[in-house]
């Protein structure tokens, strides 16, 4: 969410980035504006209205002790008119700063000054790629044939079970999933990352901290009777470990990585981009989470893509990177990349992870602050991303490393397999 001081500061120059976005705001900001002085005024009112009261309770109290109760009455009497205007005073506060939240939370993150023009996923840019493509004869079948072909995945029973997009993993297809599990873990914490075990349910303050909640799109499952939220990820109980916290700057950078399912409803999904593990309902994925001062969030987002990048080269796939355009960018995210592996029998590239930084826009809604070297408290600037999402990288896996002996695993992964291929 976005700060007043952020909106007063320069709100023509707000108005122009969230242009970029293809988000029109200026009656938002004029509202904000309107509504701020609005609330400012009643509190000024209000205190000095309580500043009175407080003074003349006093007064009463003395004339009292001297026996002047005619004039304690009379001042008793206004203290009391004093008290009922008060109130209104108090309404006309709590509704303007009720007005102001609700179009605070409806404002999207400012995106960063690199952020290219753009209206949809056709103008991101390509940052970079590498990575060698498979060399596949035309007969090359999809992941969904080969799951089946060799029994490693039941999207059938799944639907049986629960409905579609929700697959079950056999034999060695289940243990493929477990070694991709550790071994993106292993990397994180090689690599500095603290590993938490997260809930995989959330309140309502969870998920409004870090913006998934309002839920404009409908994208998030609903435990009604307990109001309870199924993670869409966990960067949303992750970061929320930090919310209402104030931290000490001595403890940047904080780093952190988890492993959890993850719940999607992906509504109005549908066609053949939905086939097979390209999307689904419930999958697995391993996300890092950064909290860091202001000044260094955009060096530990550069450290974050980099290390992602060391994933996709070393499970051997052609991977590229893309700098997402504003009109493709996430509600909350000031900056993303996006990684994509190519799926050779699909002759798509399929998104793996993306990796933003959401400047001080989510700390705002969780009140995760520092103290600096002034100890002044300042807001912190929160990063996540995928390290990596499963059914993607496993689809890729699949299809780029089918052979007429069967699929073979990549080397970094048979240690964790115990297995060299799946025939």
């Amino acid at each position: 969410m976005l700060t007043l001081k952020q909106i007063y500061d320069n709100p023509q120059e707000v108005i122009a980035r969230l242009r970029k976005r293809n988000f029109d705001s200026e009656e938002m900001i004029r509202r904000v504006i309107n509504l701020d002085e609005q609330r400012r005024n009643a509190q000024t009112q209000l205190d000095n209205i309580l500043a009175e009261v407080n003074s003349l309770s006093k007064l009463i109290g003395s004339y009292f002790k001297e026996g002047k109760r005619e004039e304690a009455e009379k001042l008793r009497q206004k203290v009391t008119m004093l008290k009922e205007e008060a109130k209104k005073h108090e309404t006309d506060l709590a509704s303007c700063e009720k007005q102001l939240q609700e179009i605070l939370v409806n404002i999207p993150n400012l995106p960063h000054e690199s952020v290219p023009e753009g209206k949809g996923a056709d103008d991101n840019l390509v940052e970079r790629s590498g990575g060698n493509f498979p060399d596949l004869p035309e007969s090359a079948e999809p992941h969904w044939v080969l799951a089946s072909k060799y029994d490693i995945i039941d999207f059938e029973l799944g639907v049986k079970i629960t409905g579609a997009g929700f697959p079950v993993y056999k034999g060695k297809g289940a243990r493929l999933q477990r070694a991709l599990i550790n071994f993106f873990l292993d990397n994180a914490r090689d690599n500095g990352f603290l590993e938490v075990q997260p809930p995989y349910l959330v309140n309502a303050d969870s998920g409004f901290g870090t913006g998934q909640l309002p839920d404009k799109e409908g994208q998030m499952y609903h435990a009604e009777v307990d109001d309870l939220y199924l993670i869409p990820t966990a960067e949303v109980p992750v970061t929320n470990i930090y919310r209402d916290v104030i931290l000490d700057k001595a403890d940047f950078p904080i780093k952190n990585t988890a492993y959890s399912a993850c719940f999607r409803r992906e509504a109005g999904s549908y066609g053949k981009d939905v086939r097979g593990l390209n999307r689904l309902h419930q999958f697995d994925k391993v996300e890092i989470v950064c909290i860091d001062a202001p000044e260094n969030s955009y060096e530990r987002l550069d450290e974050m893509v980099n290390y992602v990048q060391t994933l996709v080269e070393k499970l051997e796939l052609p991977w590229r990177i893309l700098r997402l355009c504003g009109g493709d960018m996430g509600f909350t995210s000031a900056l993303t990349f996006d990684f994509e592996v190519f799926s050779a029998a699909q002759k798509r590239w399929l998104e793996v992870s993306s990796v933003s930084n959401f400047e001080s826009y989510q700390a705002n809604r969780l009140k995760c602050r520092y103290r600096d070297e002034n100890r002044k408290i300042q807001l912190c600037h929160t990063l996540n991303g995928s390290a990596l999402a499963l059914p993607r990288i496993l689809a890729a896996l699949l299809e780029n490393n089918q052979t007429p002996e069967g699929i073979t695993i990549p080397k970094v992964l048979v240690p964790y397999t115990g297995f060299d291929i799946i025939n």
